[in-house]
């Protein structure tokens, strides 16, 4: 397979740079033949009683912190994940960057420990204030937006789901954003059941590939856990013939890096390097909530495998005028293959 057959032309007029208000008055575009163009406060219909919604409850982390060097000049770092001995961020200007220099964020410290290639730095962290890590990069940080986001909404929390407990991603979970707590509680009492699972995302999810063959293109590792009920729901939901529906490809990623013999999911924690491309059959997801992706990126990758229809239903969202990538519209797919 080459990188060439999942990319697809996307007009920056097509690139939300704001969320829907109120979230669920994006549009949805229902996979079918014809396909269907609605709206997402009619996701609900879409769905069935027996069916079990799985959410991942990540929370985005305020990652961004913008300081200054030595030398006082401007620099930023984007946490990307924890370590032993600090933190992997991306930084900029990286090439100004030596181990040994501490770098100064309002209520924080970095001291550079290591630059690597391609703008990424491990920084150990510190701060004259009490509180946890998490804490201090609370009070320090900014929640980042995607770098094709130019200026995105003033309240963060719109980078956030209603269902968002978990710190610890550099990225939301898009196809989520467009719930309110109001639909969740309505799907309740219709009989659809809800699941959750954790997955941190990492930003290099939404990175465009950079290999010309898709099979030579080493997957990124994201943590993830299962809670037991969620594995007891998959197993229920599959013994009465539910559908386990995802909402995004973290959700998918997941329970397929989880699935065991049979179609259930084992709980606990692990991490995936999984990369999901066409040849692959799903194991546990029967159906998909996700948002339109990056071309030549792995989430287009995935959607390619387990939607065969997708570059159809792509160009039927553009010539339809839905908005793309983070802050746009959804899909449903009510049948993965």
């Amino acid at each position: 397979m080459r990188l060439e057959d999942f990319d697809y032309p996307l007009p920056e007029a097509a690139i939300a740079q704001l969320p829907a208000d109120p979230r669920d008055a994006s549009r949805l575009l229902v996979a079918g033949d014809p396909p269907i163009d609605t709206t997402f406060g009619s996701f609900p219909d879409h769905l069935r009683e027996g069916d079990l919604l799985v959410l991942n409850t990540t929370r985005v982390r305020a990652a961004r912190l913008i300081g200054t060097r030595p030398t006082g000049g401007r620099v930023e770092l984007l946490l990307l994940r924890p370590h032993t001995d600090g933190w992997e961020a991306l930084a900029r200007p990286a090439r100004k960057l030596r181990p040994g220099m501490r770098l100064t964020f309002t209520r924080a410290e970095a001291l550079i420990k290591e630059v690597g290639g391609q703008g990424r730095v491990r920084v150990a962290l510190s701060s004259t204030t009490p509180g946890s890590a998490e804490e201090l990069i609370a009070r320090a940080g900014q929640v980042p937006y995607p770098p094709y986001i130019t200026g995105g909404p003033d309240d963060p929390e719109r980078y956030q789901t209603v269902y968002a407990t978990e710190v610890g991603s550099a990225a939301a979970p898009t196809a989520g954003l467009h719930f309110t707590a109001d639909m969740l509680a309505g799907l309740a009492d219709r009989g659809v059941a809800r699941a959750d699972i954790v997955l941190d995302i990492g930003l290099d999810t939404f990175r465009p590939l950079t290999v010309d063959r898709v099979d030579d293109h080493a997957m990124h590792a994201e943590r993830y856990h299962v809670p037991r009920a969620t594995a007891d729901a998959v197993a229920a939901t599959r013994g009465a013939g539910g559908r386990v529906v995802a909402v995004g490809t973290t959700v998918v990623r997941t329970l397929e890096s989880a699935a065991t013999d049979g179609g259930g999911v084992a709980a606990g924690e692990g991490s995936t390097d999984l990369f999901i491309r066409p040849g692959y059959s799903p194991r546990v997801v029967d159906a998909l909530l996700t948002n339109f992706h990056m071309p030549r990126s792995s989430l287009v990758v995935m959607i390619a495998a387990l939607v065969p229809t997708w570059r159809r239903l792509y160009e039927h969202a553009l010539e339809q005028g839905y908005r793309f990538l983070s802050f746009g519209d959804a899909m449903f797919v009510p049948e993965v293959r």
